[in-house]
């Protein structure tokens, strides 16, 4: 007799797998809401992005410390973006919590910008890949989840 298929929701969660909701936005981005050092903010989750970013305007509201960093971010665009970067930080999202994390900081506002020309609601960073090899993400884009793994 065949066993029938796990859901993927039940086969994470028995592998110590939190699950976070994810809403599709006009973008055709992904928004998650995350929590940086104790405050609530609207992040866009890119799996293309290697590093997490908060706006450099946000530098107060999250509570974070930054120092000039001799990297440069690169995007879509072709020019080089200062960046600082915060270390020790508390990034919480849903129930997946790290400590001591590093954020990087950039001006976002070509991405606000770019939100509210479609009528897009500003976000306040990026959640990038060092999120999702940390936890180990998975990603279900069909039911619009993200699992990232307690360790």
């Amino acid at each position: 007799m065949k066993t029938p298929p796990i859901a993927l929701s039940e086969f994470l969660t028995e592998k110590s797998y939190f699950r976070i909701k994810m809403h599709l936005i006009t973008s055709n981005h992904f928004k998650i809401i995350c929590k940086i050092n104790g405050i609530r903010g609207t992040f866009i989750l890119d799996t293309g992005a290697s590093t997490t970013f908060i706006d450099l305007k946000q530098e107060d509201k999250f509570k974070l410390t930054t120092q000039p960093s001799v990297i440069k971010a690169s995007g879509a665009g072709p020019d080089k973006i200062d960046t600082f970067l915060s270390k020790n930080n508390t990034i919480k999202i849903g129930k997946w919590v790290k400590t001591r994390f590093p954020i990087a900081l950039i001006d976002l506002s070509y991405v606000n910008n770019a939100f509210d020309s479609i009528n897009t609601t500003p976000v306040h960073g990026i959640i990038g890949a060092d999120v999702l090899k940390k936890g180990s993400a998975v990603i279900d884009y069909e039911k619009k989840y993200l699992y990232l793994k307690h360790k």
